[in-house]
């Protein structure tokens, strides 16, 4: 029998977190269900989940400040839960290295949709190869500048400099540079990247593309207005 995947569950409301749990675990999921933001951390730090779904607003140490302090631990996918689509706060769980949110009431199938449409990109960023033929160097490294992106140790280096990439932003990495030049949209970049057969928020992929430009140069991908956004070969 497959390992289960390991669910760490931040939420500090009872009903929806005793609900959303059995909910996980009838679709095969162990979870780890914690009230509050301390309790969460410890859980972390004690099981190492393999994917972490934090509220926002959870007594405490909150959402984001978890979100940041588990980032700053591991590269293990984060998907923030917010009670209001237009709030701050999604934004600033994203900037803290979320790699997705869901907003509250959700739908369990839809919870669960996103959940697995994460693991998969976290299982792409860690052991797939990019498209082949973009420009720029032998055994699967590419060269932008002084940048190097090596699609089969799924490094990358910055003036021979290690640079540390969550998955979801190797993933990002990995769709521009298997297309130096070339103009990729925000729905495109959802499609591909975060895997939405469905229209999403574009607040995503900008928040992402601002971490990953402030990690590789902030003029290696530039914005094309009303368009998307392009890594210069």
């Amino acid at each position: 029998m497959a390992e289960q995947t390991h669910v760490l569950f931040v939420e500090d409301d009872d009903v929806i977190r005793e609900a959303t749990q059995l909910a996980l675990e009838r679709d095969g999921f162990a979870v780890t269900a914690m009230p509050d933001g301390l309790s969460g951390l410890e859980a972390f730090r004690a099981n190492r989940p393999d994917i972490a779904l934090l509220d926002v607003m959870v007594p405490g140490l909150d959402g984001v400040s978890l979100c940041r302090r588990i980032r700053d631990e591991s590269s293990v996918p984060v998907i923030m839960l917010s009670a209001r689509a237009d709030s701050i706060d999604v934004v600033l769980g994203l900037e803290a290295g979320a790699d997705d949110y869901v907003t509250k009431p959700f739908d369990g199938a839809v919870l669960v949709a996103r959940i697995r449409a994460v693991l998969r990109r976290f299982g792409h960023a860690n052991g797939a190869q990019a498209d082949s033929g973009s420009s720029g160097g032998d055994s699967g490294v590419l060269t932008f500048g002084d940048l190097e992106v090596d699609t089969e140790g799924m490094e990358v280096r910055r003036a021979g400099q290690p640079v540390a990439l969550t998955p979801t932003e190797m993933r990002l990495l990995l769709e521009f540079s298997s297309a130096p030049g070339t103009v990729l949209s925000r729905d495109k970049l959802l499609e591909r990247v975060w895997d939405y057969g469905w229209g999403g928020d574009t607040r995503v992929v900008d928040v992402h593309v601002q971490r990953l430009r402030t990690k590789i140069g902030q003029d290696r991908i530039e914005t094309v207005r009303g368009f998307g956004y392009k890594l210069k070969a």
